[in-house]
């Protein structure tokens, strides 16, 4: 499975705009931080949150996460604004693998 993080907007946004998105395949992971991804993805890909509302915190981010498996991609859209604990607990575990490497 190869799962793709990009973020959008924000403060820095600007500063990001060249920035690519983080890549992470789990064949490159020990057998149960890979499970554990994809236990996070599944509940991740459940019913997203309402839609932002236009004007809500002009400065907030958002998140694309692309998640190759097999099929078709499966593309997950959130923001700070209107996030789910699922969707954070996967975007959580992704940013702190992300700062180890």
């Amino acid at each position: 499975m190869k799962v793709t993080l990009a973020t959008h907007g924000g403060l820095a946004a600007a500063s990001r705009l060249r920035v690519p998105p983080k890549v992470l395949d789990t064949d490159s992971l020990p057998e149960r931080e890979a499970a554990e991804l994809a236990e996070l993805v599944a509940a991740a890909a459940g019913p997203a949150p309402e839609a932002d509302r236009p004007g809500r915190a002009m400065d907030a981010m958002s998140y694309t996460i692309t998640v190759e498996d097999g099929g078709g991609p499966t593309v997950l859209k959130q923001s700070d604004t209107a996030m789910t604990p699922a969707f954070a607990a996967l975007l959580t575990w992704l940013e702190i693998h992300f700062e180890q490497q």
